[in-house]
């Protein structure tokens, strides 16, 4: 679900929005100015949130960037995979598989709580708390 339009122009260092449907944290927004008949551009370097990709792309800057609702949620671990952890929501008690990130592979253990990020149907543990 996508909590808002955005022109692309406004989008700030950190914002988090969706650049081909993929989830992405703004890393730098260039704007260029406006010329005598054309229209402002925006060079845009975004990473994604869960991948940690680079991409980079220009962007007209009267376009609409998607602002997806980011939730938060805490839960325990009950147990750990090779890249998955099966995890107990602390709020819906509910038991999920979700990824996980090769720098958080030594720090998850059994019993531990962590937060997981939801965007827009895709899952991953961001930190151990």
């Amino acid at each position: 679900m996508v909590l808002k339009l955005i022109p692309a122009t406004t989008a700030k260092s950190g914002t988090t929005i969706l650049w081909d449907g993929v989830p992405c944290s703004v890393r730098s927004n260039d704007i260029s100015k406006t010329g005598k008949h054309g229209h402002a551009k925006c060079r845009m370097e975004v990473v994604g949130i869960f991948d940690g990709k680079k991409r980079v792309g220009v962007v007209p800057g009267s376009e609409k960037l998607e602002v997806p609702l980011v939730e938060k949620n805490k839960a325990q671990v009950l147990s750990v995979s090779e890249s998955t952890a099966n995890v107990m929501d602390l709020e819906s008690f509910e038991t999920i598989e979700i990824p996980f990130q090769d720098e958080l592979k030594n720090k998850i253990n059994a019993e531990d709580r962590i937060e997981y990020w939801n965007v827009e149907g895709h899952k991953a543990i961001m930190k151990v708390l």
